[in-house]
């Protein structure tokens, strides 16, 4: 494989603005949705109104079954950073429709988080439009598995064990199972308006179609992160004339050595870095080797005794769930957070479990919101969009332990996700199930991979989805990538050389550049292009 620079483009100079793009996987902070979604009715057009300062929102009635139009509608949140030229000019360049993920994931508060950032990379000619997808937040009818965040927190209280390995008997894993039928009877018991059926990716995909034509274009630009590579790559299955543009970035499907590999990362780079940016590296002199095993003496303590913790910002335990949860999520975003897990780490190996407790914590629940909870679409998404799981306990167990041999990250990776879809019980007989067929669509897929994705969803059931939908086996995300990109001739695969979960887990100035260069120009980067990284996990001494 070679490894390319940055792909040049006439259109748009790349400057250090660049660098500040999308940064981090987290959504950003600084802006939120403040709209009054309840004040807009819903409309079979696109009729949009000024809201959230610079965007504009619209309210889009689509069919809750497309194959069943009588059946009654939804209505899905849209909203869109409007290009910086007239729709009527010869410059406007039409909408880039935007998925940040999930499923579950907003994308109403994606664009106006990260909207403002978009026409340093793509320039001003487009419109940035993102949606709440069916049943997820203000999209209505909404999945509403509680009927109120007092519920919800009674159930996260008493709910699934973080991680599966928190007992050293099968207790975890039993009262997971059972908890996951409990949940799946509530859901379809509590499915009063039919959502549920309806809320499956190939519905969404539907949905976009709907909203690339209701703004006057036949075909869909999109960029889609995470699952939304899953949906993106359902569109093109399900529409293959009608892509013109199309990022898919982290090809979501099980994977097991990938995780591991991304963990080693921190070792190899702490061990590189020392101790003055490294605390867990407490000598000069530390191999890698040496803080795996540290690692590992480090959670075996824990396991037998949980480091208690109480601070003004909230108390609980340091204990073998929260340990592993906490690293498991770091090595999805490392160069954010490697820093502060090192420090943390190297203060539990002293009694000190406060800065390794805030990585995990939540806030505490405070009484005296009564709204709705909205908070199962993922689950539901997930568990009732591909192939149904009806896993016994006795045959969860076996497909576990067989996992847990090839990782040491499975109680993330196959075994929760498996284990809460056991319980599912409501399906759409017609939905799509993959997996993808052989189609060529009317432009090339661009397709972006790290060399070492850990996946970092844990709520509802992504990797069964993309395995079914896109007929993807385990393996190094470059090999499953390679495999979803042999449905689509043509296409490329951009790989982004670093640990962590999409390509906006790290800066490349040559990523953004090839993003750049094929949404502005067509131009696809060359096969085997590798893109390093402009960051240092930790620095050096």
């Amino acid at each position: 494989m070679n490894t390319n620079s940055s792909p040049k483009t006439s259109m748009l100079f790349l400057p250090l603005l660049l660098t500040s793009f999308l940064v981090s996987p987290a959504i950003a902070q600084n802006a939120t949705d403040t709209f009054d979604w309840s004040s807009l009715k819903p409309s079979a057009n696109l009729s949009w109104v000024p809201c959230n300062s610079i965007f504009q929102c619209a309210r889009l009635e689509v069919p809750l079954d497309y194959a069943s139009p009588s059946l009654g509608t939804a209505a899905i949140a849209v909203v869109r950073l409007p290009a910086n030229v007239s729709t009527s000019s010869s410059a406007y360049r039409g909408p880039i429709l935007f998925n940040p993920g999930g499923p579950g994931g907003t994308g109403v508060e994606a664009l106006v988080a990260f909207a403002p950032r978009f026409p340093a990379l793509f320039g001003s000619q487009y419109d940035f439009v993102s949606f709440d997808p069916r049943g997820v937040g203000v999209s209505t009818p909404p999945v509403s598995l509680f009927g109120s965040p007092v519920e919800r927190a009674l159930w996260d209280a008493g709910s699934f064990p973080t991680s599966l390995n928190a007992s050293s008997d099968s207790t975890a894993l039993v009262r997971s199972w059972g908890l996951a039928q409990v949940q799946g009877e509530v859901a379809a018991e509590r499915d009063k308006t039919g959502i549920l059926k309806y809320v499956t990716t190939d519905n969404v995909a539907r949905d976009m179609l709907v909203i690339t034509q209701q703004m006057g274009f036949p075909k869909l630009k999109y960029y889609g992160l995470s699952y939304g590579s899953v949906l993106g790559a359902t569109f093109a299955a399900l529409f293959p004339d009608k892509v013109d543009r199309m990022i898919l970035d982290a090809d979501l499907s099980v994977q097991a050595s990938s995780a591991d590999a991304a963990l080693q990362t921190f070792f190899t780079s702490c061990a590189a870095a020392g101790p003055s940016t490294c605390p867990f590296a407490n000598n000069k002199k530390n191999t890698p080797e040496q803080l795996a095993a540290r690692l590992t003496a480090l959670t075996n303590a824990v396991r037998k005794q949980p480091v208690p913790v109480a601070t003004p910002a909230g108390y609980g335990l340091v204990d073998y769930s929260l340990l592993r949860s906490a690293i498991y999520d770091s090595i999805s975003s490392p160069f954010d957070t490697f820093p502060t897990l090192a420090k943390a780490l190297a203060d539990l190996e002293k009694g000190d479990g406060a800065a390794l407790f805030a990585i995990e914590a939540e806030p505490l629940f405070q009484c005296g919101n009564n709204d709705p909870d909205f908070s199962g679409a993922g689950v539901a998404i997930g568990c009732g969009d591909a192939a149904e799981v009806h896993d016994s306990l006795e045959e969860l167990g076996t497909f576990y332990r067989k996992a847990a041999k090839v990782s040491q990250f499975a109680e993330f990776l196959v075994g929760m996700r498996r284990v809460t879809c056991s319980g599912w019980k409501v399906y759409r007989q017609d939905r799509f199930k993959g997996p993808l067929p052989v189609v060529k669509t009317s432009f090339p897929i661009l397709f972006v991979s790290n060399t070492a994705d850990p996946i970092t969803s844990k709520a509802g059931c992504v990797n069964i989805v993309a395995d079914k939908v896109l007929g993807n086996s385990p393996g190094p995300p470059p090999h499953r990538a390679l495999k979803t990109i042999s449905k689509f001739p043509g296409s490329v695969l951009l790989t982004q050389d670093c640990p962590g979960h999409t390509s906006i887990s790290a800066t490349s100035r040559c990523t953004l550049g090839a993003f750049a260069a094929y949404m502005l120009n067509g131009t696809l980067p060359h096969p085997g292009t590798v893109c390093p990284v402009d960051q240092e996990l930790f620095g050096t001494e």
